[in-house]
């Protein structure tokens, strides 16, 4: 009898251990509030929206445990549920009838991340306005006077007194940076995310975004920091892909300037960047001195404590939406960033030199991701600084 107790008890933590499960989370940031549903295995959904409610179709032939905290928010309501045959539906009440929402996903682990925002009541009432209009056969205006997308009649002051934007893809023509185990070239992967990046600011908020290059060409080091000041910068975001002589290094970092490296392998890195052509081990005396002199000389340093900001909102974002390693912020002597008159930093995104890394580097789905981290963090700095 007891051995069948011991069965019976041990067989039922096996079973609630085994049996798949989805974790709702909700978290306000700044702009938006963020529902995370983990799931233990991938998600097959269509997602509708109906007055005040999100409804998430599930499609499964298992049952599921749904996990859900408490949790306080200014748009999230409550969560509600129903099991058919062979899927579930997961209800998003919200607080608010007039929302905005975009969502992606994520493969390892497993996750749907949903975006909500508040819409204006009048704009909310104007669209509205316009499908009758359409539907009737009346006239409408053209899409150069049509209404602007829900985000950017949300977007606050702050966002919008945004005018231009920098995104500087590392490297190119030339100058390929560095190469993964399977050929892979940072110039490329730069580019890519830099283009994604891009789209989603101009999206998202209205402000003029510039790239230093937009297809594989070559730009020293020098004209990157003038164009950004040439078209009078509120912000500059080098993107990189990083490398190691260590196979096992992995994860994201993000750099804002300084003539003192971090630490060894940040003074490596940065010598890398700087003289890209060149095999020495280090940084000679003559470098750290012309790196003293632009500092002390150009206008970046003025900006240095909001370049260190900028870069711990973005590393957050990376940390928390990548699930990448948290290698943290760190400083070294940029050239790129040192003649900068904005806030300004490098993003070292992931390790080509970690095949692993490299595999995730070339697939549009991580690209996608690493640019949402990347604006995310912006958009949580701007908003953070702004009332300060």
């Amino acid at each position: 009898m007891a051995g069948i107790i011991l069965f019976l008890l041990f067989s039922g933590i096996f079973f609630s251990q085994a049996q798949p499960f989805i974790k709702l989370s909700v978290k306000d940031y700044p702009t938006l509030t963020r529902v995370i549903i983990d799931s233990s295995s991938p998600l097959s959904f269509d997602i509708e929206k109906s007055s005040s409610l999100l409804m998430i179709n599930i499609r499964t032939d298992v049952p599921f445990r749904i996990q859900r905290g408490a949790f306080e928010s200014r748009i999230i309501k409550s969560f509600g549920w129903s099991k058919g045959e062979d899927f579930y539906i997961l209800a998003i009440r919200t607080k608010v009838r007039n929302f905005g929402y975009e969502y992606f996903t994520l493969s390892d682990p497993p996750k749907l991340v949903i975006d909500f925002t508040q819409v204006d009541e009048e704009e909310s009432e104007a669209r509205a306005g316009l499908k009758e209009k359409e539907a009737s056969g009346e006239k409408v205006p053209q899409p150069s006077t049509a209404l602007p997308s829900p985000r950017t009649q949300a977007v606050s002051p702050a966002l919008q007194g945004m005018k231009t934007i920098v995104i500087d893809p590392g490297h190119g023509g030339l100058e390929p940076g560095a190469r993964g185990r399977f050929g892979t070239l940072e110039k490329n992967i730069a580019l890519e995310i830099g283009l994604k990046l891009k789209a989603v600011i101009e999206r998202n908020f209205p402000s003029r975004v510039v790239l230093t290059r937009d297809k594989d060409l070559d730009v020293s080091l020098e004209n990157r920091a003038a164009i950004a000041n040439n078209n009078k910068a509120n912000f500059f975001i080098s993107i990189h892909t990083n490398s190691s002589f260590r196979k096992d290094a992995r994860g994201s970092e993000t750099y804002f300037l300084s003539r003192d490296a971090t630490d060894e392998e940040a003074r490596r890195l940065a010598f890398m960047e700087n003289n890209p052509t060149e095999l020495e081990e280090g940084i000679t005396g003559e470098s750290e001195d012309e790196i003293q002199m632009i500092l002390w000389d150009m206008a970046q340093s003025a900006y240095l404590k909001q370049s260190s900001l900028l870069a711990e909102s973005i590393q957050k974002e990376l940390n928390l939406l990548l699930r990448t390693s948290n290698r943290g912020v760190k400083q070294a002597p940029f050239t790129v960033l040192a003649g900068v008159a904005c806030p300004a930093v490098l993003v070292e995104v992931a390790f080509i030199s970690n095949p692993r890394e490299e595999r995730s580097l070339t697939r549009e789905g991580f690209q996608v991701n690493v640019a949402q981290a990347i604006y995310r963090g912006l958009v949580n700095y701007i908003e953070l600084n702004s009332q300060k």
